[in-house]
């Protein structure tokens, strides 16, 4: 969709499309569908986080009232949260590229 994109919204437009592969035909997710889409295109990025209590949290709240559904937009949101939290995050930033 953006070939000729930056780096930045080539990230954006994937999260976008991962997101719709695995969306319902009213473009919204399960609760249990989001955790399985976390902990299968995510990993990297939650791994080692089960015993931070704000990670539990969201978690748990993805196994609550499971008749809920998620939009995309509440699923970017929990998507920057796991990524504010992750240990993967302060090891990123230490990496250094050049262009």
């Amino acid at each position: 969709a953006l070939r000729k994109g930056s780096d930045l919204e080539k990230a954006f437009a994937t999260a976008a499309l991962v997101y719709n592969n695995y969306a319902d035909p009213e473009s919204k997710l399960s609760k249990a569908e989001t955790k399985s889409l976390l902990q299968s295109q995510f990993w990297h990025f939650i791994q080692g986080q089960e015993n931070k209590p704000k990670y539990q949290e969201i978690i748990s709240s993805l196994d609550e009232e499971s008749e809920n559904k998620i939009n995309f937009e509440d699923f970017m949101i929990l998507l920057v949260s796991l990524t504010l939290m992750s240990d993967l995050l302060q090891e990123i930033r230490n990496v250094k590229t050049t262009k």
